[in-house]
């Protein structure tokens, strides 16, 4: 899968939803009419390492990362626990191997807010990612009309 594969099936298939190039990254936001400034985001995909985000070493040749926030008790459900929030500059304090491709794990950063990321998604790992892509549009609708 390539990353305009992922943003185009976000578009086409979740409504109300906007595509924002922002930050070195493109994201896809939950913001019908565009009401809000931004929107709630739904779904972030990375292409290169950041000043404090080199963990999955993007910087690799054609090697991105799709990164998601779910519900915490699905996170939970899948890795066992909300880790703690880590120091500006640092890592999420989990077992894993952020770089690795192809392998739905804990965002490296994020994780303690419930984002989860894979990267360079084959389409097999594609298709079990669109449940969580489901939950976290879902997730983000629930946010925004708290927002508006």
């Amino acid at each position: 899968m390539k990353p305009d594969d992922i943003l185009n099936y976000c578009i086409s298939n979740l409504e109300g939803t906007v595509l924002v190039e922002s930050w070195g990254e493109k994201g896809i936001f939950y913001n019908p009419f565009k009401t809000l400034k931004r929107g709630v985001y739904v779904l972030t995909i990375k292409e290169k390492d950041g000043d404090n985000d080199k963990s999955s070493n993007l910087n690799r040749d054609n090697t991105f990362r799709v990164n998601l926030g779910i519900r915490k008790k699905t996170f939970e459900g899948l890795f066992g626990e909300i880790p703690k929030r880590p120091s500006a500059g640092d890592i999420v304090d989990m077992n894993y191997d952020f770089a690795e491709v192809d392998k739905i794990i804990p965002h490296p950063v994020y994780a303690w807010m419930g984002w989860i990321s894979v990267l360079n998604p084959s389409i097999e790992t594609f298709e079990t990612l669109k449940t969580f892509i489901e939950e976290a549009y879902g997730y983000s609708k629930e946010k925004f009309s708290k927002r508006k």
